[in-house]
C-alpha cells in the first residue's frame, strides 16, 4: 500500500475517537505451553460479572504469557503493511474481535495520520486489552502491556505534533482464548485543532462516497425465505469496484462461501443470488468494495429459510422422524452431526466417513467446543461402528483415547469447561468413551476406559443432581437448549446404568416441557441468559425450531444443529415418549391465557415469567441484576400473530458494531441490565446505563414482518394477524434507516430510558392506540413504579421486584424450579 496525495478527511473535536485506520494483516500464530492440568469445576454463575462484564476464569495458557509479557514492552513484530481500511461505522475502536479455537497469539499494524492546524501537544488516551506499542512520526511515544483477557486497560501520552500530517502508527498484540476481544481505541483527548487525514489511492471524494455505501447498505428484507438476496445501497456507487462477498455461519461453523462481482458507477444494488440456493441458517455476509484499490468491508446478517420447499410437517411422529433424518443427511451442515443421522438412517459409505474426517482433527487437537462433536461420535462408533470405514474408525478410536476429557487432566487447550452446558458434555463422553473402549488406556488420564468410564459416571450424576435442583444456569437459553439434548439424549440411549438413563429421559421430558412452555406456535418466545445475534435475529432456522417441527408439526429445519438427529433416533429407537400435551402447550390455540412462573439457575437466581395466548406472546427475566453489567441476557422478548419473524426484543447494545464479537454485543445481551416488571401482558424496562457505554437502548422491531405498523413520537404499535404490541418510550422512538438493521431497529436515546411494553389481541392499530397510548408510569416516594391499564387496573410494579394487580400479588423469590402455571381469563 502506497502513499498517495489522496486522504479521507474527519474533523477532530476533543475526547473524540481516532476512528479512521489503514490496516494490515492479523498475524497469528499458536501459543503451545506444556501440557498441565487445572483446577476448577463447572462455575454456573461464570456469566453473573462482578466486573464489568469480565470473566475471571485463566487458563494456564494466559498464566505463562502473562507471567513472560505482561507490564513489559510489546515483543514487536513485522512491520507496518497496509492491506485495506477500517471505516468505523460508528464505532470508536479498531475492532478485529473473534473467536479462535486454539490458544492464538495475535498482532496487527495500523497506521493513520492526524493534520494538525499549528504545531503543539496533544494528549491521547489508549485502551486495550492486549498489548500496545505507540509511535508519532517514527519516534516511540509509549506502550502499555496489560494483557487482561478481555479487559480493558487505558494509558494516556502526549504526542508532539508539528504543523501539517503527523504519522500515527500502533502494532498491538494479544493472546486469544476462545472468544477474544481484539481491538484498540486511541481518543484525542486535546491539543492542537486537528483532523485525521487517511490516505486514499482514490480520489478523496470517491472514497468518502463509498465509505458512505458501506455505511448503508442493507438487505432489501430482514429474512429470506425465497427470492434474491439483495444488498441495497442508499447512495448510488460513485465509481467502478469488485465486490467480494464472503458468506459465513454462526463463529462455530465451518462453511464458507465466497462470491465475486463486478459493479458500475450508478449501481444501487447487489443480487447476491437466489435465496433458495444459498445455505440456511442465519448467516453473515462480509461485503469488500475494491475502488481502485481502495479496499474496505462491512459484515451483515440476515436469515435464510427453505420454509417453502420444506411444506408441511407430517402428520405422524414415525414420518416426521424419518423426515427429520433425512433432512440432515441430505441438507446440513458437514459434521460429526450430519454423519450420525447418516449413518442412524442407512447412509455410510464413503462421503460419511469423510464427513467424520473432516471434524477428525478439532477433536485430535482439543479445539475448544470439539465437546460438541465428540458425543455424537462416540454414539455413532458404538452402535454403528461396524458401518464406519476400518481406516476411519482406527482414527476414530484414537481420537477419542487422545482426549481430554476434564481440565484436571493434562493439556494445553482453552476448551471451555465452565459452563453447564459444555460440563454436561465432556462428562458424558468421558462416560461413555469409556464404556466403549473399557481395556483400553486413555492417554491424558491414564486410566483404563472403565476407570474412566466409573469417574465420567460420578460426574455425570453430580451435573443430574445439580440439574434437577436448579436445572439450566444459562437459563431458557435458545442455543443452550439443544446442547444439553445433546449430552441426556446420549446418555439416555448409551448408559450402562438405569438410574442415568431414567434421569436423563426425565431430563428431556422436562426440557421440552420448559420449550414448550417459553414458546409460542412452536417459536421459543421468552427471556434467556445466554443470547447472541444469529439466534435472536432467526426464528424459523433455529434448531428449536426443528425441534418444535419433530415433537410437534410446527416449524423448519435449519442447516446446522446439535442435538436434532439424536432426539429423533431416541423416540425411534430407545422408546422415549414426549407428553402429547405440551404440543398445545407449546401452539397455544385456546381463547385462556397461560402465565408461566418458574426460576433457573443456581439458587433460583432468576426469576422467569411467561405469559401468552393464541395471539402474542411475551416473557422476562424478572428482578434480574437491575442496572449492573451485563453478559448476554435478554431480558424481555415477545411474539405477535403467528407470523415466526414478527418478534420483538429490547435491549442495551453492549459494542456499536452490528453482528460483531462482543459479549455482550449490538443484539445478543444487554450492556446494562434495565430494572424489568411484567404482569401479564404489561412490561416496564428501565435502563441506566454506564458513561463509557452506547448512550441509547433500542428494540428489534421489523417493520417489513408486520402487516401495520406506526411510529410516532413516543410510541411505536405493530399488528401481526390478531396480536399487537405498543411500545412507549420515555423519550421518542427513532427508526433507523440505513445500514444493518435499517427499518428493523427503534432507537431511544440517552443515559436513562424507560420503555413501556403492551401486547394484546387486537384487529387494528387504531383500536390499540386508543386504549393503550395514554400508559404511562407513575413512581412512587418508595420506588414502586404505579401504571393504570385499561384491563388490569392499577398496576404496582414494587422494588423488591413483586407486582401488584387485580387482587393479586406475583413475586419473583416465589418462583419455585418446577413452575407454577395459570389459565387465565382473556380480558
Amino acid at each position: 500500500m502506497t502513499d498517495t496525495t489522496f486522504h479521507l478527511k474527519k474533523r477532530l473535536a476533543a475526547r473524540e475517537p481516532i476512528r479512521y485506520w489503514q490496516l494490515g494483516a492479523i498475524a497469528e500464530e499458536r501459543f503451545d505451553v506444556p501440557d498441565q492440568p487445572m483446577e476448577g469445576e463447572m462455575d454456573p454463575f461464570f456469566f453473573l460479572t462482578k466486573h464489568k462484564n469480565f470473566i475471571p476464569h485463566e487458563y494456564p495458557c494466559r498464566t505463562i504469557f502473562a507471567q513472560r509479557y505482561r507490564g513489559k514492552r510489546p515483543d514487536v513484530r513485522g512491520a507496518f503493511e497496509g492491506m485495506r481500511w477500517w471505516l468505523p461505522f460508528g464505532s470508536p475502536r479498531l475492532d478485529l474481535s473473534g473467536f479462535w479455537f486454539r490458544p492464538t497469539r495475535l498482532s496487527t499494524w495500523a497506521r493513520t495520520y492526524i493534520e494538525a492546524e499549528e504545531a503543539g501537544t496533544a494528549k491521547v488516551r489508549l485502551g486495550t486489552c492486549g498489548g500496545a506499542v505507540l509511535w508519532v512520526n517514527g519516534a516511540e511515544a509509549g506502550f502499555m502491556a496489560p494483557y487482561s483477557r478481555n479487559l480493558e486497560a487505558r494509558a494516556e501520552y502526549d504526542l508532539p505534533l508539528k504543523a501539517g500530517l503527523n504519522q500515527i502508527e500502533i502494532f498491538f498484540d494479544d493472546l486469544a482464548e476462545r472468544d477474544a476481544r481484539y481491538f484498540f481505541q486511541l481518543d484525542y483527548l486535546s491539543g492542537p485543532k486537528a483532523s485525521v487525514a487517511l490516505p486514499v489511492p482514490c480520489e478523496s471524494e470517491a472514497a468518502a462516497k463509498i465509505e458512505h455505501v458501506l455505511d448503508g447498505m442493507h438487505f432489501d428484507r430482514p429474512a429470506y425465505l425465497e427470492g434474491d438476496v439483495t444488498l441495497l445501497f442508499t447512495t448510488p456507487l460513485p465509481v467502478d469496484v469488485r465486490a467480494n462477498v464472503t458468506v459465513e455461519g454462526d463463529f462455530m461453523s465451518s462453511e464458507r462461501f465466497n462470491h465475486d462481482f463486478v459493479l458500475k458507477a450508478g449501481d444501487r444494488r447487489l443480487v447476491i443470488g437466489p435465496s433458495e440456493k444459498a445455505p440456511a441458517d442465519f448467516r453473515h455476509f462480509r461485503v469488500t468494495l475494491d475502488a481502485g484499490g481502495f479496499v474496505a468491508s462491512r459484515s451483515l446478517g440476515v436469515e435464510i429459510c427453505h420454509a417453502g420447499p420444506q411444506g408441511e410437517a407430517p402428520s405422524s411422529l414415525a414420518a416426521r422422524i424419518a423426515e427429520t433424518l433425512d433432512e440432515i443427511s441430505e441438507s446440513s451442515e458437514r459434521d460429526t452431526v450430519r454423519a450420525f443421522a447418516r449413518l442412524a438412517s442407512g447412509r455410510s459409505g464413503a462421503d460419511t466417513d469423510v464427513m467424520i474426517e473432516e471434524i477428525l482433527p478439532s477433536i485430535e487437537d482439543c479445539h475448544d467446543c470439539a465437546d460438541f462433536s465428540l458425543v455424537p461420535l462416540i454414539w455413532s462408533r458404538t452402535v454403528w461402528g461396524e458401518d464406519i470405514g476400518g481406516r476411519t474408525r482406527a482414527r476414530v478410536d484414537d481420537a477419542i483415547l487422545n482426549f481430554r476429557y476434564w481440565m484436571d487432566e493434562p493439556g494445553n487447550d482453552v476448551q471451555w469447561y465452565f459452563s453447564e452446558n459444555h460440563a454436561l458434555l465432556f462428562h458424558t463422553s468421558a462416560y461413555l468413551a469409556g464404556h466403549l473402549l473399557p481395556d483400553a488406556t486413555f492417554r491424558r488420564s491414564g486410566r483404563k476406559g472403565k476407570d474412566q468410564n466409573a469417574v465420567g459416571a460420578a460426574r455425570v450424576r453430580a451435573w443430574l443432581d445439580h440439574f434437577e435442583a436448579w436445572e439450566m444456569a444459562e437459563f431458557n437459553s435458545a442455543p443452550y437448549f439443544p446442547i444439553d439434548l445433546k449430552g441426556l439424549t446420549a446418555l439416555a440411549a448409551l448408559s450402562p446404568d438405569a438410574d442415568i438413563a431414567e434421569r436423563a429421559r426425565n431430563g428431556i421430558v422436562r426440557l421440552c416441557e420448559i420449550i414448550a412452555r417459553s414458546a409460542h406456535h412452536g417459536m421459543i418466545t421468552a427471556a434467556q441468559g445466554r443470547s447472541y445475534e444469529h439466534t435472536l435475529c432467526a426464528g424459523r432456522s433455529l434448531e428449536l425450531s426443528g425441534v418444535a417441527r419433530l415433537l410437534w408439526g410446527k416449524g423448519w429445519y435449519g442447516r446446522r444443529v446439535h442435538a436434532l438427529p439424536q432426539l429423533a433416533v431416541l423416540l425411534r429407537d430407545h422408546g422415549l415418549v414426549v407428553p402429547d400435551g405440551l404440543a398445545a402447550v407449546a401452539c397455544h390455540e385456546t381463547d385462556d391465557h397461560q402465565e408461566w412462573r418458574f426460576a433457573q439457575g443456581e439458587n433460583r437466581f432468576a426469576a422467569l415469567y411467561h405469559y401468552k395466548g393464541r395471539n402474542f406472546a411475551m416473557g422476562s427475566a424478572v428482578h434480574y441484576r437491575w442496572h449492573e453489567w451485563g453478559y448476554q441476557e435478554t431480558v424481555l422478548h415477545l411474539r405477535i400473530g403467528e407470523r415466526p419473524e414478527a418478534a420483538v426484543w429490547i435491549n442495551h447494545p453492549g459494542e456499536t458494531i452490528q453482528f460483531g464479537y462482543g459479549r455482550p454485543s449490538f443484539w445478543g445481551g444487554c450492556g446494562a441490565l434495565p430494572r424489568a416488571h411484567q404482569y401479564r401482558g404489561l412490561a416496564v424496562l428501565d435502563f441506566s446505563t454506564f458513561e463509557e457505554q452506547p448512550d441509547f437502548t433500542h428494540a428489534w422491531f421489523p417493520v417489513a414482518e408486520f402487516d401495520e405498523s406506526l411510529i410516532r413520537g413516543k410510541l411505536a404499535l405493530a399488528r401481526s394477524g390478531r396480536g399487537a404490541v405498543i411500545l412507549i418510550g420515555s423519550s421518542d422512538l427513532e427508526l433507523v434507516q440505513e445500514g444493518p438493521s435499517a427499518r428493523a431497529e427503534l432507537r431511544q436515546y440517552g443515559r436513562k430510558t424507560r420503555w413501556i411494553a403492551r401486547v394484546c389481541d387486537a384487529s387494528s392499530l387504531e383500536s390499540v392506540e386508543a386504549r393503550f397510548a395514554a400508559l404511562s408510569v407513575e413512581e412512587a416516594e418508595d420506588g414502586t413504579l404505579v401504571i393504570d391499564d385499561p384491563d388490569y387496573g392499577r398496576v404496582l410494579f414494587r422494588k423488591d421486584g413483586s407486582a401488584q394487580a387485580e387482587g393479586r400479588t406475583i413475586a419473583p423469590q416465589d418462583f419455585p424450579v418446577a413452575g407454577e402455571i395459570a389459565m387465565l381469563t382473556a380480558k
